[in-house]
């Protein structure tokens, strides 16, 4: 039975009280003067980082916010941002960390559904805040700008002034490792966004666990994410994992082009690097993409969606560095099934991390055999509390000690897990299912294609067959009769697409991810 454990004795190793941001504050006194971040404006030491997160943490308590409390950050990735997210920590209060590529309609929604009362903003995003604000009902008693961009209105304030307004908070608040930290949106793809509520002790869990046990970094580390902090998986790679360890932290307020993610690279001289299978395939496609002699990359992670082997293994080709490929989710906070250094098998998304578990379940709720597929849920320390005002999706994801994740997988005898797509989006052909992203990742096999995504599509007889989306690389091209005869090649006959439709681009989630139900919905109104 497709079932594998490997939990830690008991979550009770942490003291309570327990404040993370606390905990790491002690942790990096010793290294007061060691940069923990490099954003555009320029450097901010370990000591730096504690004491101005330990003012912004007695400015918000002599602001009036109370614990538990919640401030929205909405917030581009420079220093300031790991700055406003541990002084809410500091002090107790709940921070809830927004993607900045939002809707006005969206922060309206997440306002009034978190009830925050106050906003922790960048300049540059103030007008949409604003826009925000003006469409419904909100709690928001204060707003306090980062990098403002000219005078604020009256009941804003100034970040700067905002961290001079209050002494330092000489003491972490008396938060427990089990106690509600901070809060996560989920992406929404199919609907509102959930917020996630986790825990102090999660930050924690994910750094020993994921960062410390399977990346294995080190003080010595310069680690840069183009995952942003606001995602789960950013929130690890740019804070809690180097921050744990002691190592640097480059940060990027722009979006993670090819060419950003380059500049960076030759300039600060990253050693780990963390994106998604998207961002890999567009920087190999670039004409712009760094000889390897020009960057120091010791170690890539990827996160997001599944990535395709073909793509990592032309990267490690080109590079000289293994691409860790894993899954998280928000609910789990970060990575919970990968690949180890020294360990990868491309195509695959590896083995449990130390201190999860996982099973693959079949239609009936029981685990299935090895070689078949099954809806993987996970056991393990750093799974959510619940999602906000939502009992029905909270009783539906975290059932008793397991996550129910939403992925279908399947796990060879060897132990090693393979995607098989979104529960939602599995096909059924010919009366056998048929997992998209195994025909999506041959496709991409071709010399031709930069990404594909595939669905289900009725023919004229009503059953289901398999239609592919196409992106071609800029100057290359391919026929449909082409790429079906390429997959029939390399799949079952049953599986390659029936249908082949090239497109300009993919609809995308603001984290990259394809979204397929966009591509059906096209397809039920065309």
């Amino acid at each position: 039975m497709t079932s594998t454990t490997s939990e830690p004795a008991a979550a009770a190793a942490l003291p309570s009280p327990f404040n993370f941001a606390g905990h790491l504050f002690a942790l990096n006194r010793a290294r007061a003067a060691r940069i923990a971040y490099l954003d555009d404006r320029g450097a901010l030491s370990y000591g730096a980082l504690e004491d101005r997160s330990r003012r912004l943490a007695g400015a918000l308590l002599a602001a009036g916010l109370r614990r538990e409390e919640r401030v929205l950050l909405l917030m581009l990735d420079t220093n300031d941002w790991p700055v406003a997210f541990l002084g809410c920590l500091y002090a107790g209060v709940q921070p809830v960390a927004v993607n900045t590529l939002l809707t006005a309609e969206d922060y309206a929604y997440m306002l009034a559904h978190s009830r925050a009362q106050a906003v922790l903003v960048s300049g540059g995003l103030l007008p949409v805040l604003q826009a925000a604000q003006s469409l419904g009902p909100n709690e928001v008693r204060h707003v306090w700008v980062s990098d403002p961009a000219g005078p604020l209105a009256s009941g804003h304030m100034e970040w700067e002034a905002a961290l001079a307004a209050a002494p330092a908070l000489a003491a972490p608040a008396s938060t427990t490792p089990d106690g509600p930290g901070f809060w996560l949106y989920s992406s929404g793809s199919t609907g509102r966004p959930k917020g996630t509520v986790h825990t102090h002790g999660n930050l924690w869990w994910t750094a020993e666990l994921y960062g410390k046990q399977v990346l294995g970094l080190t003080e010595d580390d310069v680690c840069f994410s183009a995952a942003k902090l606001y995602f789960a998986y950013g929130l690890g790679n740019a804070l809690s994992f180097p921050l744990s360890v002691g190592a640097t932290v480059v940060l990027m307020a722009e979006r993670p082009t090819p060419d950003a993610v380059f500049r960076r690279w030759r300039t600060h001289r990253p050693t780990v690097f963390f994106g998604a299978p998207t961002g890999y395939a567009g920087m190999l496609a670039s004409p712009q993409l760094p000889a390897r002699a020009e960057v120091a990359l010791r170690m890539c992670s990827s996160a997001g969606e599944a990535l395709p082997a073909e793509v990592a293994q032309r990267f490690e080709a080109h590079f000289g560095c293994e691409v860790i490929d894993g899954i998280g989710s928000t609910e789990m906070l970060h990575i919970f099934l990968s690949n180890r250094p020294g360990q990868v098998r491309y195509g695959s998304t590896g083995q449990p991390v130390p201190g999860y578990g996982i099973e693959l379940r079949g239609e009936d709720g029981r685990p299935v055999a090895d070689g078949e597929i099954g809806d993987l849920y996970i056991r393990g320390p750093s799974a959510a509390l619940l999602y906000w005002d939502n009992r029905e999706k909270t009783r539906d994801t975290f059932q008793g000690a397991w996550t129910k994740s939403g992925d279908k997988y399947v796990r060879d005898a060897e132990g090693y897990y393979t995607y098989a797509g979104r529960s939602d989006d599995m096909l059924k052909v010919s009366g056998i299912y048929v997992s998209p992203f195994e025909v999506e990742a041959t496709l991409m096999q071709h010399p031709a294609v930069l990404e594909a995504a595939v669905i289900g599509q009725q023919d004229a007889e009503g059953l289901t067959k398999t239609k592919a989306f196409v992106v071609l690389k800029d100057g290359q091209a391919a026929t449909p009769e082409e790429l079906q005869a390429f997959v029939k090649e390399r799949l079952a006959p049953f599986k390659y697409p029936r249908f082949v439709e090239f497109l300009r681009e993919l609809p995308k989630t603001a984290t990259g991810k394809i979204q397929r139900y966009r591509l059906r919905e096209r397809e039920a109104q065309a």
